[in-house]
């Protein structure tokens, strides 16, 4: 599936209300709809000009609806979706988002994960190995990467009013249309 218009990815985010990372809802305590609002106001707080980096925790686990159940591949599956939509970079972040995760994994084991990313580490390849983090730190967005997914690791509270899908729409829009680069708006 390929997302063309900022109207498919709104109807793709609203769907998610409801929807959670396992089937079962085993997982972690926040749809998968809360989990984007919070991850991206989140990235909204600690980088407000950075609007692709934005939008990229507002889409990161829209895989899991694409393909529910598909832990280790919902990232790709994200990535690919939004690349024809969101472009290159928020493509990129959100691929890697599970790589910043097992890299933080080797280079800070002592911080804590949820149980179900804890759990989902294991099925996505767990930690890195020394080879695996010197390559990802030599990646141009592996920054940006840690940034989303620490963010993803704290988006998960039940009850946090990150307001409404609907004050997005304008920021999916100008970065569908490129005019928002690497955190500066045309």
């Amino acid at each position: 599936m390929e997302l063309r218009s900022v109207e498919e990815l709104m109807d793709l985010l609203h769907a998610c209300r409801g929807a959670w990372d396992t089937p079962d809802r085993s997982g972690d305590q926040v749809d998968l709809h809360d989990h984007a609002l919070q991850t991206a106001a989140l990235l909204r707080r600690s980088r407000p000009a950075d609007k692709e980096l934005q939008v990229a925790g507002l889409v990161h686990d829209i895989g899991h609806l694409l393909r529910p159940g598909d832990d280790a591949g919902h990232a790709d599956l994200a990535a690919d979706a939004i690349r024809p939509l969101l472009g290159e970079r928020v493509s990129r972040l959100v691929r890697l988002h599970v790589a910043a995760k097992r890299y933080l994994a080797a280079v800070s084991p002592e911080r804590g994960l949820s149980p179900q990313s804890a759990l989902t580490l294991r099925r996505q390849g767990g930690p890195m190995t020394h080879r695996e983090v010197l390559a990802f730190e030599r990646d141009p967005l592996a920054e940006d990467a840690v940034t989303l997914r620490q963010a993803d690791d704290a988006a998960k509270v039940m009850g946090l009013n990150a307001g409404v899908l609907e004050d997005w729409r304008t920021v999916l829009e100008l970065v569908a249309a490129g005019r928002v680069r690497l955190g500066v708006m045309d």
